[in-house]
Protein backbone atom coordinates (compact mmCIF):
# COMPACT_ATOMS: atom_id res chain seq x y z
CA UNK A 1 0.00 0.00 0.00
CA UNK A 2 1.01 3.32 -0.83
CA UNK A 3 0.35 6.87 0.64
CA UNK A 4 0.51 9.97 -1.92
CA UNK A 5 0.56 12.98 -0.88
CA UNK A 6 -0.06 15.74 -3.32
CA UNK A 7 0.67 19.73 -2.87
CA UNK A 8 1.56 22.92 -3.71
CA UNK A 9 4.73 24.29 -4.12
CA UNK A 10 4.47 27.28 -2.34
CA UNK A 11 4.31 28.06 1.84
CA UNK A 12 0.79 27.01 1.92
CA UNK A 13 0.84 23.86 0.32
CA UNK A 14 3.95 22.94 2.51
CA UNK A 15 3.10 23.98 5.77
CA UNK A 16 -0.10 22.28 5.53
CA UNK A 17 1.43 19.05 4.29
CA UNK A 18 4.39 19.74 7.65
CA UNK A 19 1.24 20.10 10.07
CA UNK A 20 -0.72 16.65 8.67
CA UNK A 21 2.68 14.51 8.68
CA UNK A 22 3.51 15.96 12.54
CA UNK A 23 0.17 14.89 13.10
CA UNK A 24 -0.07 11.59 11.61
CA UNK A 25 3.69 10.53 10.46
CA UNK A 26 3.76 8.07 7.60
CA UNK A 27 6.49 7.06 4.51
CA UNK A 28 4.27 9.15 1.38
CA UNK A 29 4.99 9.41 -2.21
CA UNK A 30 5.24 13.39 -2.80
CA UNK A 31 4.07 14.93 -5.95
CA UNK A 32 4.10 18.58 -6.13
CA UNK A 33 5.92 21.04 -8.62
CA UNK A 34 6.25 24.98 -8.82
CA UNK A 35 3.64 27.23 -7.42
CA UNK A 36 1.91 27.20 -10.56
CA UNK A 37 2.07 23.61 -11.90
CA UNK A 38 -1.67 22.62 -9.83
CA UNK A 39 -2.16 19.88 -12.64
CA UNK A 40 -1.16 17.21 -10.33
CA UNK A 41 -3.37 15.25 -9.40
CA UNK A 42 -3.28 13.23 -12.56
CA UNK A 43 0.30 12.15 -11.76
CA UNK A 44 -0.54 10.06 -9.46
CA UNK A 45 -0.73 6.52 -9.96
CA UNK A 46 -2.62 4.75 -7.46
CA UNK A 47 -3.74 1.37 -6.95
CA UNK A 48 -6.35 -0.10 -5.17
CA UNK A 49 -5.24 -0.35 -1.26
CA UNK A 50 -3.84 3.00 -1.78
CA UNK A 51 -4.85 6.42 -0.30
CA UNK A 52 -4.43 9.71 -1.59
CA UNK A 53 -4.13 13.52 0.68
CA UNK A 54 -4.48 16.63 -1.83
CA UNK A 55 -3.37 20.53 -0.44
CA UNK A 56 -3.54 23.86 -1.72
CA UNK A 57 -4.93 22.73 -5.65
CA UNK A 58 -7.89 23.37 -6.80
CA UNK A 59 -10.58 21.03 -7.27
CA UNK A 60 -11.92 22.33 -9.99
CA UNK A 61 -8.54 21.77 -12.36
CA UNK A 62 -8.03 18.50 -11.29
CA UNK A 63 -11.69 17.23 -11.29
CA UNK A 64 -11.31 14.65 -13.91
CA UNK A 65 -8.11 13.19 -12.35
CA UNK A 66 -9.32 13.01 -9.18
CA UNK A 67 -13.14 11.12 -9.89
CA UNK A 68 -10.84 8.69 -11.58
CA UNK A 69 -9.31 7.76 -8.55
CA UNK A 70 -12.24 7.65 -6.54
CA UNK A 71 -14.08 5.47 -9.41
CA UNK A 72 -11.15 3.58 -9.03
CA UNK A 73 -12.00 2.75 -5.24
CA UNK A 74 -8.97 5.13 -3.93
CA UNK A 75 -9.97 7.38 -0.77
CA UNK A 76 -8.87 10.74 -0.69
CA UNK A 77 -9.07 13.25 1.40
CA UNK A 78 -8.88 16.70 0.12
CA UNK A 79 -7.76 20.20 1.69
CA UNK A 80 -7.97 23.81 0.01
CA UNK A 81 -9.09 27.11 -0.07
CA UNK A 82 -9.01 27.89 -4.08
CA UNK A 83 -12.64 27.90 -6.39
CA UNK A 84 -13.61 23.65 -6.20
CA UNK A 85 -16.67 24.53 -8.84
CA UNK A 86 -19.13 20.47 -8.28
CA UNK A 87 -17.36 18.86 -5.88
CA UNK A 88 -17.83 15.18 -6.30
CA UNK A 89 -20.05 12.82 -4.55
CA UNK A 90 -18.21 9.91 -3.04
CA UNK A 91 -18.20 7.91 0.23
CA UNK A 92 -14.38 7.83 -0.59
CA UNK A 93 -13.59 11.38 -0.74
CA UNK A 94 -13.46 13.81 2.55
CA UNK A 95 -13.41 17.49 1.65
CA UNK A 96 -12.43 20.18 4.05
CA UNK A 97 -12.44 23.56 1.57
CA UNK A 98 -13.53 26.56 2.35
CA UNK A 99 -12.76 29.99 -0.30
CA UNK A 100 -12.85 32.34 1.82
CA UNK A 101 -10.72 35.27 1.30
CA UNK A 102 -9.23 35.24 4.76
CA UNK A 103 -8.73 31.57 4.56
CA UNK A 104 -5.21 29.51 3.65
CA UNK A 105 -4.71 25.82 3.44
CA UNK A 106 -2.93 25.58 6.08
CA UNK A 107 -5.15 27.31 8.09
CA UNK A 108 -7.76 24.61 7.30
CA UNK A 109 -5.48 21.74 8.17
CA UNK A 110 -4.99 23.64 11.51
CA UNK A 111 -8.80 23.58 12.67
CA UNK A 112 -8.68 20.07 11.76
CA UNK A 113 -5.99 19.40 13.77
CA UNK A 114 -7.23 21.90 16.36
CA UNK A 115 -4.36 23.83 16.13
CA UNK A 116 -1.73 21.41 17.36
CA UNK A 117 1.07 22.88 15.45
CA UNK A 118 -0.17 26.37 15.33
CA UNK A 119 2.83 28.05 14.48
CA UNK A 120 3.11 26.67 10.90
CA UNK A 121 -0.31 27.37 10.14
CA UNK A 122 0.59 31.63 10.97
CA UNK A 123 3.51 30.98 8.73
CA UNK A 124 1.19 29.88 5.87
CA UNK A 125 -1.05 32.18 6.34
CA UNK A 126 1.97 34.88 6.38
CA UNK A 127 3.21 33.05 3.05
CA UNK A 128 0.08 33.82 1.14
CA UNK A 129 -0.13 37.23 2.28
CA UNK A 130 -2.83 37.07 4.71
CA UNK A 131 -1.30 38.92 7.15
CA UNK A 132 -3.89 40.23 9.07
CA UNK A 133 -5.17 36.95 9.21
CA UNK A 134 -2.12 35.67 10.47
CA UNK A 135 -1.76 38.03 13.28
CA UNK A 136 -5.49 37.21 14.81
CA UNK A 137 -4.29 33.18 14.62
CA UNK A 138 -1.65 33.82 16.12
CA UNK A 139 -2.97 35.39 19.09
CA UNK A 140 -3.08 32.24 21.25
CA UNK A 141 0.64 32.00 20.65
CA UNK A 142 1.69 35.13 22.64
CA UNK A 143 4.26 35.79 20.68
CA UNK A 144 6.18 39.15 20.85
CA UNK A 145 6.82 41.41 17.24
CA UNK A 146 9.81 39.70 16.54
CA UNK A 147 8.74 36.19 16.98
CA UNK A 148 5.89 37.42 14.46
CA UNK A 149 8.35 38.62 11.75
CA UNK A 150 10.26 35.61 12.01
CA UNK A 151 7.07 33.54 10.99
CA UNK A 152 6.14 36.63 8.52
CA UNK A 153 9.84 36.20 6.70
CA UNK A 154 9.69 32.54 7.09
CA UNK A 155 5.97 32.63 5.30
CA UNK A 156 7.36 34.85 2.59
CA UNK A 157 11.06 33.20 2.14
CA UNK A 158 8.54 29.68 1.32
CA UNK A 159 6.29 31.36 -1.06
CA UNK A 160 9.12 32.70 -2.64
CA UNK A 161 10.86 30.20 -3.36
CA UNK A 162 7.65 28.34 -5.01
CA UNK A 163 7.79 30.83 -7.75
CA UNK A 164 8.88 30.17 -11.52
CA UNK A 165 8.31 28.40 -14.38
CA UNK A 166 10.23 25.41 -14.03
CA UNK A 167 12.15 23.93 -11.17
CA UNK A 168 15.54 25.13 -12.06
CA UNK A 169 14.24 28.48 -11.43
CA UNK A 170 13.81 28.19 -7.59
CA UNK A 171 16.44 27.59 -5.22
CA UNK A 172 14.98 24.15 -4.07
CA UNK A 173 12.97 21.51 -5.39
CA UNK A 174 9.45 21.83 -3.47
CA UNK A 175 9.71 18.44 -2.46
CA UNK A 176 13.36 19.31 -1.12
CA UNK A 177 12.01 22.30 0.61
CA UNK A 178 9.57 20.21 2.71
CA UNK A 179 12.06 17.35 3.29
CA UNK A 180 14.03 20.35 4.83
CA UNK A 181 11.14 21.74 6.91
CA UNK A 182 10.48 17.87 7.78
CA UNK A 183 12.61 17.60 10.88
CA UNK A 184 11.48 20.34 13.12
CA UNK A 185 8.04 20.64 14.57
CA UNK A 186 9.04 24.19 15.83
CA UNK A 187 9.58 26.95 13.08
CA UNK A 188 11.43 29.10 15.19
CA UNK A 189 14.29 26.17 15.16
CA UNK A 190 14.14 25.51 11.82
CA UNK A 191 14.94 29.57 11.20
CA UNK A 192 17.85 28.84 13.89
CA UNK A 193 19.48 25.60 12.83
CA UNK A 194 19.07 25.35 9.48
CA UNK A 195 20.86 26.74 6.37
CA UNK A 196 18.29 27.02 3.98
CA UNK A 197 16.81 29.35 5.82
CA UNK A 198 20.04 31.93 5.16
CA UNK A 199 20.14 30.70 1.32
CA UNK A 200 16.44 31.64 0.64
CA UNK A 201 16.77 35.08 2.16
CA UNK A 202 19.95 36.32 0.64
CA UNK A 203 18.16 35.03 -2.45
CA UNK A 204 15.26 37.15 -2.10
CA UNK A 205 17.29 40.41 -0.77
CA UNK A 206 18.98 40.30 -3.88
CA UNK A 207 16.05 39.61 -6.23
CA UNK A 208 13.62 42.17 -4.72
CA UNK A 209 16.63 44.86 -5.13
CA UNK A 210 15.98 44.22 -9.11
CA UNK A 211 12.44 43.88 -8.55
CA UNK A 212 12.36 47.44 -7.22
CA UNK A 213 14.46 49.29 -10.15
CA UNK A 214 11.40 48.53 -12.59
CA UNK A 215 8.98 51.14 -13.39
CA UNK A 216 4.73 50.14 -13.98
CA UNK A 217 4.02 49.80 -17.51
CA UNK A 218 0.14 51.12 -15.85
CA UNK A 219 -0.58 53.17 -12.98
CA UNK A 220 -3.94 54.23 -11.89
CA UNK A 221 -5.35 54.88 -8.70
CA UNK A 222 -7.43 51.79 -9.08
CA UNK A 223 -4.96 49.52 -10.24
CA UNK A 224 -0.92 48.80 -11.38
CA UNK A 225 0.95 46.49 -14.04
CA UNK A 226 4.58 45.69 -14.16
CA UNK A 227 6.58 43.70 -16.98
CA UNK A 228 9.49 42.19 -16.03
CA UNK A 229 12.12 40.06 -18.28
CA UNK A 230 12.74 36.69 -19.30
CA UNK A 231 14.88 35.66 -16.58
CA UNK A 232 14.75 33.24 -13.42
CA UNK A 233 14.74 36.22 -11.12
CA UNK A 234 11.63 37.70 -12.34
CA UNK A 235 9.56 34.51 -12.03
CA UNK A 236 11.11 33.97 -8.73
CA UNK A 237 10.05 37.31 -7.50
CA UNK A 238 6.85 37.11 -9.08
CA UNK A 239 4.54 36.18 -6.44
CA UNK A 240 6.38 37.52 -3.39
CA UNK A 241 7.11 40.87 -5.29
CA UNK A 242 3.11 41.38 -5.82
CA UNK A 243 2.51 40.92 -2.71
CA UNK A 244 4.64 43.45 -1.38
CA UNK A 245 2.96 45.83 -3.42
CA UNK A 246 -0.14 44.94 -2.74
CA UNK A 247 0.47 45.90 1.11
CA UNK A 248 2.16 48.92 0.60
CA UNK A 249 -1.42 49.97 -1.59
CA UNK A 250 -4.29 48.09 -0.39
CA UNK A 251 -6.76 50.17 -2.17
CA UNK A 252 -4.97 49.17 -5.59
CA UNK A 253 -4.44 45.43 -8.03
CA UNK A 254 -1.47 44.50 -9.28
CA UNK A 255 0.03 42.70 -11.93
CA UNK A 256 3.31 41.53 -12.87
CA UNK A 257 3.69 40.05 -16.25
CA UNK A 258 7.26 38.12 -16.59
CA UNK A 259 8.00 37.13 -20.04
CA UNK A 260 9.13 33.87 -20.68
CA UNK A 261 11.24 31.97 -23.17
CA UNK A 262 8.63 31.06 -25.34
CA UNK A 263 7.79 35.22 -25.77
CA UNK A 264 4.35 34.28 -23.56
CA UNK A 265 3.82 36.13 -20.35
CA UNK A 266 3.64 34.29 -16.66
CA UNK A 267 1.44 36.62 -14.62
CA UNK A 268 0.61 37.27 -11.05
CA UNK A 269 -2.22 39.20 -10.30
CA UNK A 270 -3.33 40.32 -6.06
CA UNK A 271 -6.34 42.06 -5.99
CA UNK A 272 -6.97 45.37 -3.34
CA UNK A 273 -6.09 44.20 0.16
CA UNK A 274 -8.85 46.42 1.42
CA UNK A 275 -11.60 43.97 -0.88
CA UNK A 276 -9.67 40.58 -1.60
CA UNK A 277 -11.72 39.80 -4.79
CA UNK A 278 -11.58 40.11 -8.63
CA UNK A 279 -8.08 38.43 -9.09
CA UNK A 280 -9.69 35.08 -10.27
CA UNK A 281 -12.58 36.47 -12.13
CA UNK A 282 -9.58 38.84 -14.08
CA UNK A 283 -7.33 35.59 -14.94
CA UNK A 284 -10.27 33.09 -15.75
CA UNK A 285 -10.95 35.44 -18.55
CA UNK A 286 -7.61 33.78 -20.04
CA UNK A 287 -6.17 30.29 -21.17
CA UNK A 288 -4.17 28.99 -18.60
CA UNK A 289 -5.53 31.85 -15.65
CA UNK A 290 -7.41 30.86 -12.72
CA UNK A 291 -6.81 31.32 -8.73
CA UNK A 292 -8.27 32.71 -5.86
CA UNK A 293 -10.15 35.67 -5.08
CA UNK A 294 -7.38 37.68 -3.31
CA UNK A 295 -3.99 36.33 -5.73
CA UNK A 296 -4.59 34.43 -8.80
CA UNK A 297 -2.49 34.26 -11.97
CA UNK A 298 -1.97 33.18 -15.73
CA UNK A 299 0.75 30.58 -16.60
CA UNK A 300 0.95 31.63 -20.27
CA UNK A 301 -0.59 34.67 -22.04
CA UNK A 302 0.03 34.82 -25.78
CA UNK A 303 1.95 37.53 -26.13
CA UNK A 304 -0.67 39.05 -28.31
CA UNK A 305 -2.63 39.44 -25.73
CA UNK A 306 -0.62 41.30 -23.52
CA UNK A 307 -2.90 44.96 -24.18
CA UNK A 308 -6.16 42.71 -23.95
CA UNK A 309 -4.87 41.90 -20.24
CA UNK A 310 -3.91 45.81 -19.04
CA UNK A 311 -7.74 46.45 -20.36
CA UNK A 312 -9.43 43.95 -18.83
CA UNK A 313 -7.59 44.17 -15.37
CA UNK A 314 -8.37 48.01 -15.62
CA UNK A 315 -12.27 46.93 -15.97
CA UNK A 316 -11.93 44.65 -13.47
CA UNK A 317 -11.03 47.11 -11.03
CA UNK A 318 -12.39 49.79 -12.06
Amino acid sequence: MTHFDVFNGDADGICALHQLRLADPRESTLITGVKRDIDLVRRVDAKPGDTVTILDISLDKNRDALTGLLDAEIPVTYFDHHFAGDIPESPLLETHIDTAGDVCTGLLVNRHLKSQFLPWAVTALFGDNLHDAARVAAKPLNLNDEQLNQLETLGTLLNYNGYGSELSDLYFAPDELYRKVQPYADPFEFIQSDTTFEKLRDGFDSDMTRARSIAPVLETPNCAAFSFPNDAFSRRVSGVYSNLLARENPQRAHALLSLLPSGDYLISVRAPLATKVGADDLCRQFPTGGGRKAAAGVNQLPANQFDEFLEAMQRQFA
